[in-house]
């Protein structure tokens, strides 16, 4: 995986987990919304993964918010 791709996974993973804390919820309680696993959660906000749009659209109805502000630049 080149720089670029790692540093965007790991901001995108940073924004979701900084929206969920916002909300007051755990990694547990987010993965649960979204009908995923916590480790999944936990891998998603370390940039370990590259979630699907699908993905991103699911953790954006369970946190309530935009795709678009999940997306948003930092």
């Amino acid at each position: 995986m080149d720089k670029s791709k790692r540093l965007f996974l790991k901001h995108l993973g940073e924004r979701i987990a900084s929206l969920r804390e916002a909300k007051g919820l755990t990694q547990t309680e987010l993965a649960s919304r979204c009908e995923k696993d916590r480790q999944s959660i936990n891998r998603l906000e370390k940039g370990g993964i590259n979630p699907s749009v699908y993905y991103i659209i699911e953790i954006s109805r369970a946190l309530e918010t935009s795709v678009s502000e999940i997306l948003k630049p930092f």
